[in-house]
């Protein structure tokens, strides 16, 4: 899940409430969905938020929605931009693969440490998130004192978007002293390398120009001349990407952030060559929501006066109506900064946090029988309990995972006759690039808790009892599911002895025949490798991760492993 670091200080002085101590703040976080995962070197919260609300990406967006809760707020509030004094005039050479712009300009913002640190970390969070790692929508913030506009008929100031020669016009980007071609950054800076692979395959690249010269190498760049800082007062936000919408939304985030530091916000009007746009655009949209469903969904009757209120602490407005039925619906407004409010079912969670899930009063649903445990579950617990039994510290990773993560990182290739290299259950339009598939094997979310850990003592002994899935074509579904046990050991002296020794430990346990016949995987060390043979069955491996592998992970001490399949041990 994506972390935001959150100063509490400077929480309770955007809320206005300075007399919340530490532990009284993290209790209302959580009623927020935010969960504390930690402090900071800094002492600052690190709190992990559902990727879906990134308008909590930055201390300002959570100290609204702790105003909400709080009752301070209510309702709607769309800042009232000024007309626009700027425009982006977008030349019909922009490269194809990125035809989008949007921007705004901001007034009078007042930007200390801790506001500046604020906002870069919302953009570089934008960037990994909503952004795709600035592959669908990149983020420039320039100090606009330092642009100078080319006049245009009317009178506003221009900048041009243009696509330009690989080897054009030089300029000096930011962390640099030298003037560089959009080639040599992509060749020679540290950023420009690490953002190359997004544009080095187009014959022109994307560049926005004022009447000085180039100052913004989108998505990889700011030019030095136009970088923010704490003596900034007029800032310049321009978004580039592949998707108008997206960049739009991007820019409403970081618009609403800036709001709430004092700011004024200023429209700009982007001149495509067939049309023209006024942004940002702070429209609304109207979502409608019956009250029985509400009711259902919560679980508890409410009255229409509780469901507006809940509303507008939620930060929404909601009014009443019949629907030609003559049924009790809302239709509620959503302000222009969720990008998160697709589905009735999202108003109904912000209805029920507002409320207070923990206030809910737990019922037996009424039907004509009680639930149990399903035979799977039992064999599941089992299984857990015997690992937790063994020294393991039980975990519990996402079922979504990249193909880098499940495949390259292991030495894996799809589609291989090994464990764990079935073809991946692949999504069409993944949210982001760090899940973009259904794990085939629980040995890579294994290794990848080991990597984040490494500032941790050792031994580290984790389980996992877990989700995979594989195409399979000779399922109904297309797909074959099942639940995985793996387990890791790492310490300066784990061996194969060690992870063999606790998996007959497990069978034993389960009353099963193991037998552990050599094998070779590419994870794992040859001469060091066996299949994980259960009843007569090949079920999964074990040995000790190779050595390439422990690299590739950061990884500085050795690690035995072993992952088969539950179904198994029954």
């Amino acid at each position: 899940m994506p972390t935001v670091d959150i100063d509490p200080d400077e929480l309770r002085d955007l809320t206005g409430h300075e007399e919340k101590g530490d532990e009284e703040l993290k209790e209302d976080l959580f009623g927020l969905g935010l969960e504390f995962e930690g402090r900071t070197e800094e002492g600052t919260f690190e709190l992990e938020f559902a990727p879906d609300r990134l308008d909590r990406l930055s201390v300002e967006g959570v100290a609204r929605s702790l105003r909400y809760q709080y009752g301070d707020a209510r309702g709607v509030h769309v800042p009232s931009p000024n007309s626009a004094d700027w425009t982006i005039e977008v030349d019909e050479s922009v490269p194809d693969e990125r035809p989008y712009v949007t921007g705004a300009v901001i007034r009078d913002v007042d930007l200390d440490e801790e506001a500046l640190e604020s906002l870069i970390q919302l953009q570089e969070k934008l960037h990994a998130t909503m952004g795709r790692k600035r592959a669908k929508g990149a983020i420039g913030i320039h100090d606009l004192t330092m642009l100078k506009g080319t006049a245009a008929t009317e009178g506003n100031p221009t900048i041009e978007y243009v696509g330009v020669e690989p080897d054009g016009d030089q300029f000096v980007p930011l962390d640099s002293d030298a003037e560089m071609t959009p080639a040599e950054v992509l060749e020679t800076h540290q950023t420009g390398q690490t953002y190359a692979d997004l544009i080095s395959e187009y014959e022109r690249y994307p560049a926005i120009y004022d009447d000085i010269g180039l100052f913004s190498f989108p998505p990889v760049i700011n030019g030095r001349r136009t970088e923010v800082s704490t003596d900034s007062r007029d800032l310049f936000v321009e978004m580039t990407g592949t998707d108008q919408w997206t960049i739009d939304k991007m820019l409403n985030i970081v618009c609403y952030a800036l709001s709430a530091r004092g700011a004024t916000v200023e429209e700009v009007t982007v001149e495509y060559p067939d049309h023209d746009l006024v942004r940002p655009d702070l429209s609304m949209k109207t979502k409608t929501v019956a009250h029985d469903r509400i009711e259902t969904i919560l679980g508890i009757g409410l009255d229409p006066a509780e469901v507006i209120d809940l509303a507008e602490r939620s930060g929404l407005e909601a009014e009443k109506e019949e629907n030609e039925d003559g049924d009790l619906v809302y239709e509620v407004t959503i302000p222009p900064y969720r990008v998160d409010v697709l589905h009735p079912l999202d108003i109904i969670d912000d209805l029920g946090r507002a409320y207070g899930f923990n206030d809910l009063e737990p019922r037996y649903p009424d039907v004509g029988t009680v639930g149990g445990r399903h035979e799977r579950s039992r064999l599941e617990r089992a299984a857990r309990e015997g690992l937790v039994g063994l020294g393991f510290e039980d975990l519990l990773n996402f079922h979504m995972i990249s193909e880098e993560e499940n495949y390259d990182r292991l030495d894996v290739e799809p589609g291989a006759d090994v464990y764990g290299a079935g073809e991946p259950a692949t999504i069409k339009e993944p949210y982001s690039e760090d899940f973009t598939m259904l794990r085939t094997w629980v040995m890579p979310s294994l290794l990848m808790v080991l990597e984040r850990n490494t500032h941790r003592a050792y031994p580290q002994d984790l389980a996992e009892i877990g989700f995979a899935a594989a195409v399979d074509e000779d399922e109904n579904t297309g797909v074959t599911e099942g639940r995985r046990v793996g387990a890791v050991i790492a310490s300066h002296d784990a061996g194969y002895e060690d992870a063999k020794a606790r998996l007959q430990a497990l069978a034993r346990n389960f009353d099963v025949d193991l037998e552990t016949p050599p094998t070779d995987h590419p994870t794992f060390i040859s001469g060091r490798t066996a299949a994980v043979v259960i009843d007569g069955e090949e079920v999964g491996v074990i040995g000790e991760v190779h050595p390439k592998v422990l690299v590739e992970h950061d990884l500085e001490v050795p690690v035995s492993a072993f992952e088969f399949d539950l179904e198994a041990l029954r």
